[in-house]
C-alpha cells in the first residue's frame, strides 16, 4: 500500500487544496485532509474511502463516536474531530438562510447596496435549480460595454459555484431603467455564452433608486 509521500504531489490532498481550492476535491481527498494520517497498512485516503463506503453521504450525519472507532484505523480522536466538523457544518447550514429570487422585484430589492452608486456596478445573481442564491458577485464596476463584462468573468464563478442559473443586473446612476442597445446586446452575448455552458440566463434587471425594468419582461431578449 503506498504512502501518501509516495503519491505524486500533483495529487496528494493538501497540494491539491492549496493550488486549486477545496471545490476541485473529491470527498474522500477532503476527509484525508482532515484525518491527517492512515495506518501502517492503510494510507489516509484509503482510509476515507472506507469510511464513506460505510457511510455514504448522508449517512455519515447520523453516525456516533462509537461507529466511527469500530472502523479499523479510526481512534476516538479522530473520530471526535470528525464528529465535530461535521456538526459545525450543520449548524453553519441550519443557520445560511439563502434568498429565493423570483421576480425582478426580488433582485432589484437585492441591489439596494448598488441602486445610488453614482457609477454602474455590474451583478451577477448564481442560483441553484430552485432560484435559490448561491453566490452574488459584482463582476464589475464602469460604463457598462462589451469589454468590460466578458463571458469569462462571469461564467467562470458560475462553474465554481456550480450554478445551474444566472441573473444579471446592473444599475442605472441616471435613475432611468430603460435598456439601452449596449444593455441589450451584452444579455444576448452572455446568453448565448450561457447556453453552450449550459447555464441558463434567466433575466437581466436593470435597477435605480426607486425602479427597476426586467429586459424578459420587456420581451427584448
Amino acid at each position: 500500500m503506498p504512502k501518501i509521500k509516495d503519491i505524486p504531489k500533483v495529487d496528494r490532498p493538501r497540494e491539491k487544496i492549496e493550488k486549486y481550492g477545496p471545490g476541485k476535491l473529491n470527498d474522500a481527498e477532503l476527509l484525508a485532509i482532515l484525518l491527517r494520517t492512515g495506518t501502517k497498512d492503510c494510507n489516509v485516503l484509503k482510509l476515507s474511502q472506507k469510511i464513506l463506503k460505510k457511510f455514504p453521504k448522508e449517512k455519515i450525519l447520523s453516525a456516533s463516536i462509537d461507529d466511527l472507532k469500530n472502523i479499523h484505523g479510526l481512534g476516538k480522536v479522530k473520530a471526535v474531530e470528525i464528529l465535530a466538523c461535521l456538526e459545525l457544518g450543520r449548524r453553519i447550514l441550519k443557520d445560511k438562510k439563502s434568498a429565493l429570487i423570483l421576480s425582478p422585484k426580488d433582485v432589484w430589492e437585492n441591489c439596494k447596496d448598488i441602486r445610488d452608486h453614482k457609477k454602474e456596478h455590474f451583478v451577477i445573481f448564481y442560483l441553484d435549480t430552485r432560484n435559490q442564491e448561491i453566490e452574488r458577485e459584482i463582476i464589475s464596476v464602469g460604463i457598462l460595454n462589451s469589454n468590460l463584462v466578458h463571458p469569462r468573468e462571469v461564467f467562470e464563478p458560475a462553474i465554481k459555484h456550480t450554478a445551474a442559473q444566472i441573473i444579471l443586473a446592473h444599475n442605472h446612476p441616471s435613475g432611468n431603467p430603460e435598456p439601452s442597445d449596449d444593455d441589450v446586446a451584452i444579455t444576448k452575448r452572455l446568453m448565448e455564452a450561457g447556453k453552450i455552458l449550459g447555464i441558463e440566463v434567466l433575466d437581466h434587471v436593470i435597477v435605480s433608486r426607486n425602479a427597476y425594468c426586467s429586459l424578459k419582461e420587456k420581451c427584448v431578449i
